[in-house]
């Protein structure tokens, strides 16, 4: 074999447990792939006392980063810290130091993306940040590489597991989102604070990763609609399946159509006869149509310490196979023009009202649709007593989300509307 790679880990909780043991499982197999040696040289976390249930070699552990930054034998640094600071400063420091990166930090990533890329193309390094987007999921090196022949027009995603298994378990059981909210973190689906998660913010972030690969654009989460699954019920649930026949998901959207990139995060109404509708519990899926290849669906554990552990080694492995390959990250050119405006967006649309059951509600409500231009597909409400209120459930064909918001504005205004009415989109 020719020389000994040597790698250095910050970062030593549940993730960086699984890639020591990778490692540790699959060195043989690794090496064999490279034709060099890999080493583990130094792991490095504030808290080295902890068993992790990993075998570490004498002599690896510190609680001090410079003997990983400042070590010239390292070649290659894994960024498992997580969050924006020190992450940035350890990440930077290395590739001045002339280290290659492989990170899984989306959040890092989605904000900081100019200025890392800017310094590891200044430093003649690699940043690889596969596991950062779906997890174990080969899903950014195919979009960079194998679909390289392709202009992307289309991304779904569903990549965010917290989200997807709520929303699953609701329809599979009938709960209510904050029962099924609660089992999620007594399993340890969802954080003790689940917001990053059931308000979209995870999704958007990898959303912008998958932008930069698939249309060579950058877009900061705060130019694009992003929006959570907190207000779905089960009635929600109930009437996609049997009136739309569709499931509800929480569904990264961009696609490009005549140099107008269209980008959102939001709960969808998608077909029970599309791929993604059979993505359930905490599994992920990208679901992508290139001009050449058609539609390609990427499927897997989008999470959890070994599948990310297998995305990160990856990386590592990738990097030591030619870490004289130049910086390459999606387009060099971007196709956009410009970004759409979430107003500008046409779509069909479901919405559940929740009015008094007394005469002339429909009538009110579907004046206001009408004036707007927005026609009605489909409506269908509860029985209660009279006074009472109750879900009205209506489907319009297509309308401008401008539209919609404006009519929303209106109906929520009337009252005889007793809630906030939910407003979700038809793929």
């Amino acid at each position: 074999m020719e020389k000994t790679v040597n790698i250095g880990l910050i970062g030593f909780g549940t993730i960086g447990s699984g890639v020591v043991a990778t490692l540790n499982q699959n060195l043989a197999l690794l090496e064999n792939k490279v034709n060099k040696k890999v080493n583990l040289k130094r792991i490095v976390d504030l808290d080295i006392t902890t068993d992790r249930g990993v075998e570490v070699k004498p002599g690896v552990l510190s609680t001090n980063v410079d003997d990983i930054l400042e070590d010239e034998e390292i070649d290659i640094i894994i960024e498992l810290v997580g969050g924006y600071q020190p992450a940035l400063n350890f990440i930077l420091r290395a590739m001045e130091n002339g280290k290659h990166v492989v990170t899984a930090n989306k959040a890092l990533l989605a904000k900081h993306w100019h200025e890392i890329i800017e310094s590891a193309q200044k430093n003649d390094v690699r940043v690889s940040f596969e596991a950062s987007v779906g997890g174990g999921i080969p899903l950014l090196a195919p979009l960079n590489h194998g679909l390289a022949a392709n202009n992307i027009q289309t991304i779904y995603g569903i990549i965010n597991g917290t989200a997807n298994y709520i929303l699953t378990k609701m329809a599979d059981e009938g709960l209510d989102f904050d029962t099924v909210l609660k089992e999620a973190q007594e399993m340890g689906y969802a954080e003790a604070d689940p917001t990053f998660d059931i308000e979209g913010h995870d999704t958007a972030q990898k959303l912008i990763i998958l932008g930069i690969l698939g249309f060579g654009t950058y877009v900061e989460q705060e130019k694009f609609h992003v929006e959570g699954i907190t207000r779905i019920t089960p009635d929600d649930i109930l009437f996609a399946k049997e009136e739309l026949e569709s499931v509800i998901k929480l569904l990264a959207i961009a696609q490009i159509d005549d140099g107008e990139l269209e980008i959102r995060v939001h709960p969808t109404l998608v077909p029970q006869t599309h791929l993604l509708a059979a993505v359930n519990d905490v599994y992920n899926a990208v679901y992508m149509v290139g001009d050449v290849v058609g539609p390609v669906l990427m499927y897997g554990a989008g999470a959890g310490m070994m599948p990310t552990a297998s995305a990160v080694v990856a990386d590592c492995i990738d990097i030591i196979q030619d870490m004289e390959r130049p910086v390459s990250y999606g387009p060099k050119e971007t196709r956009i023009e410009r970004i759409k405006d979430i107003c500008e967006v046409e779509s069909k649309y479901y919405m559940r009202i929740t009015a008094l059951d007394q005469p002339g509600v429909l009538h009110s409500i579907s004046g206001v649709l009408s004036d707007l231009d927005i026609s009605i597909e489909s409506v269908s409400q509860k029985k209660a007593d009279e006074g009472e209120a109750v879900p009205i459930f209506m489907v319009t064909h297509h309308a401008t989300e401008k539209n919609m918001r404006e009519a929303l504005q209106l109906i929520d205004h009337m009252e005889s509307v007793k809630e906030e009415t939910l407003l979700l989109r038809l793929l």
